[in-house]
C-alpha cells in the first residue's frame, strides 16, 4: 500500500543528491585567483578539488592559500583570519577588499608603457651588440614598479572599493606584478630584435653590402 509512496521519496531523495553533487563550490585564494569546482574533501590540512585538465587528479590547496570556501549550500568557511604573528594584518573585511583589488588589477591594468618601454630599451641595447646590453632593459624592469599606479575607474568592478585602502594595495601588488612580467617580455624581445639588426649590420659590413659601408 505504501510501496508506490516510498518509491516517489527515494527516487526524489537520490534525483536530489544527484543534483546537489553537480553543484561546484567557488574557492577563493590568498592571491586573488578563484577555482569553481566541487571540494571533495578538507583533510590533512588542505581543500582538495578535481584537476579538470588531468582526469584522475586532484588539486590539493593549503589552508593558508586560502581566504575562503564558498559551498553550493551557501556555507561560507573562511580560512583567513587577522593574526599579526603570520603577518596578516588585514581584518577579514578588509583582506576580501585587498583580495578584490589583485582580481580587478589582475583584469583590468594592462602595463603597455612597461612593454613597450623595456621593448625599445631592448632593441637600443641589443643594437650596440655589446656584453652588457642587457642591463638596459633589465634595469628597466627592476625600476618599473616604482612609478605610481594610476587606477582607471573602467577596470574597477565597484567604485566604492576606492574609498579602501586594502582594495588599492591590492590593485597595486597586481598591476605592478603585471608590470615586471609585461617589462620582462617586451626587453627580452627587444634585446632579441637589437642583437639581430647588430648582427645583420656587422655581417653586411663584413660582405661589403651595408649602405652604411664608406667608399
Amino acid at each position: 500500500m505504501f510501496k508506490p509512496a516510498l518509491i516517489f521519496v527515494y527516487l526524489f531523495c537520490l534525483s536530489f543528491s544527484v543534483i546537489y553533487s553537480q553543484k561546484k563550490d567557488t574557492i577563493i585564494l590568498m592571491n586573488g585567483n578563484v577555482a569553481v569546482e566541487r571540494v571533495l574533501d578538507t583533510l590533512l590540512g588542505a581543500v582538495t578539488i578535481p584537476n579538470d585538465k588531468r582526469p584522475g587528479r586532484n588539486i590539493h590547496f593549503e589552508f593558508d592559500q586560502l581566504y575562503m570556501v564558498h559551498y553550493a549550500s551557501g556555507f561560507k568557511d573562511y580560512y583567513y583570519t587577522q593574526d599579526t604573528l603570520k603577518g596578516n594584518w588585514f581584518s577579514r573585511d578588509e583582506m576580501f577588499l585587498f583580495i578584490k583589488g589583485e582580481q580587478d588589477g589582475r583584469k583590468g591594468f594592462k602595463a603597455k608603457g612597461s612593454l613597450f618601454g623595456a621593448g625599445i630599451c631592448g632593441i637600443v641595447a641589443g643594437a650596440t651588440g655589446t656584453f652588457f646590453a642587457p642591463l638596459l632593459p633589465y634595469g628597466y624592469l627592476g625600476l618599473c614598479g616604482v612609478p605610481k599606479v594610476r587606477i582607471r575607474h573602467n577596470t574597477i568592478s565597484n567604485p566604492n572599493y576606492l574609498e579602501s585602502d586594502a582594495y588599492i594595495l591590492g590593485y597595486e601588488r597586481s598591476a605592478r606584478y603585471k608590470r615586471r612580467i609585461k617589462s620582462l617580455i617586451g626587453g627580452t624581445v627587444g634585446l632579441a630584435i637589437g642583437y639581430g639588426l647588430y648582427f645583420a649590420v656587422v655581417k653586411s659590413l663584413i660582405s661589403g653590402t651595408s649602405p652604411f659601408q664608406f667608399k
